[in-house]
């Protein structure tokens, strides 16, 4: 089956600068879809009808062409955050071609003289501006996809607003345009609110000297999170996820999240990575809402209710925390159920009454069981001496690949 869709990475410098297999695909086409901005770069001579993409955005215009010789315009690289990544979910590799371009994040590498294997490409094209939050290390290069021309100015309030003000901001105007232009300057002093809506940012990452050091690494300091006192802390979470054990892709339930630590930390884990945080109390949802943000997670999704009940019609987790509602009637029973073969499922105990739930629930299904005790130095007198926190009962159990 020869291709009947062509997908052509155009340039600002437009139909001149496309090759010979391109411009034969667009000149034999009987559709072009495409934006306005990349429409009015083809030369009158085409012939094929020119069609702007829906609105709300909808690929269904082009798969309802099957078989005729269409083409779809996309910026630069059509795989690279582009539509040719969203119609190859929807098409065999067979019926589509793919003629790229140069992206923009390889022509700003250029510019700026970054191996670009070396840089974090994030994009905030209708996606949350907190996303960038995940990415913040000092000595970090970014380079940031903007949704519009009041990106840059937001990207940079988030940056002082996380400690970042010194950082070397640089946004790309129009790039491979003749009209292409640079604007420098930091976080801390950007005077620029409004540029380009075709732009891209590049940060140089730099922290100041009291920003707040979140490693990636499983076991934020409990001060990363705004809780209520139900938080899972900081020694007991770093060893709970080790439990659970995130892998790209993964979907965990969070069930009675509290603050939401656990699913926050899962997502850090990589970016595939994915979580429902089931919590009822309203108070504690916000404070969800705000780590989530916080942490650079926003894709967190809050489910709003209360276990088994809430638990009802989710997508099947690879993974299940527990901490909160072990003794609760079918918590435990429904969390294993759906839980797919291969999964695990975590569970903490604090009272005598919730550890003697995960002692009888082993009893039927098997696991391990362990007992942490973590104490801490603390004044006493002119002394000091050791207090011990309360001990927690962890549950850990996989379930058969045959369950």
């Amino acid at each position: 089956m020869s291709p009947w869709l062509t997908v052509v990475g155009i340039g600002e410098d437009g139909f001149s600068g496309l090759g010979k297999q391109a411009r034969r695909a667009l000149l034999g086409a009987s559709k072009v879809f495409g934006s306005q901005r990349q429409l009015d770069l083809l030369p009158h001579c085409m012939r094929g009808e020119r069609l702007l993409w829906p609105s709300p955005f909808s690929l269904a215009p082009v798969l309802a062409l099957r078989g005729e010789p269409v083409c779809v315009l996309a910026s630069g690289d059509p795989m690279f955050f582009g539509v040719g990544a969203s119609l190859a979910r929807q098409l065999d590799t067979d019926e589509m071609n793919v003629l790229p371009m140069p992206s923009s994040c390889t022509l700003a590498a250029a510019r700026l003289g970054w191996p670009l294997q070396e840089v974090t490409i994030v994009s905030v094209v209708a996606r949350p501006l907190a996303a960038l939050n995940a990415h913040l290390y000092s000595g970090v290069r970014l380079l940031v996809l903007s949704n519009d021309g009041s990106s840059p100015a937001a990207i940079a309030a988030l940056l002082r607003e996380r400690g970042f003000g010194p950082s070397r901001v640089q946004v790309f105007e129009r790039l491979g345009a003749a009209a292409e232009r640079c604007l420098d300057g930091t976080a801390e002093h950007w005077p620029h609110e409004h540029v380009a809506d075709l732009n891209l940012v590049a940060v140089e990452c730099l922290a100041a000297p009291d920003a707040p050091r979140l490693s990636p690494l499983a076991g934020l300091p409990d001060t990363a999170f705004r809780h209520d006192g139900q938080l899972t802390k900081r020694d007991v979470r770093a060893i709970t996820l080790a439990r659970l054990a995130p892998q790209p892709g993964e979907l965990l339930w969070d069930v009675g999240a509290g603050s939401g630590s656990i699913g926050s930390e899962w997502m850090r884990a990589h970016p595939s990575c994915r979580a429902l945080a089931i919590e009822s109390d309203e108070g504690r949802q916000q404070l969800i809402e705000h780590n989530r943000d916080a942490l650079g997670v926003p894709g967190l999704q809050l489910v709003r209710g209360r276990a088994p009940q809430a638990l009802a019609g989710l997508e099947r987790p690879d993974a299940v925390f527990i901490g909160g509602g072990v003794t609760r009637e079918g918590v435990l029973h429904h969390c294993w159920q759906q839980l797919r073969p291969g999964g695990r499922l975590v569970a903490n105990a604090v009272t005598l009454q919730s550890e003697l739930a995960l002692v009888s629930w082993r009893e039927q299904h098997g696991g391990e069981l362990t007992r942490i005790h973590i104490a801490h130095a603390q004044p006493l007198g002119e002394f000091d001496t050791w207090r011990q926190a309360l001990p927690i009962t962890l549950l850990e159990a996989i379930k058969p690949l045959d369950a």
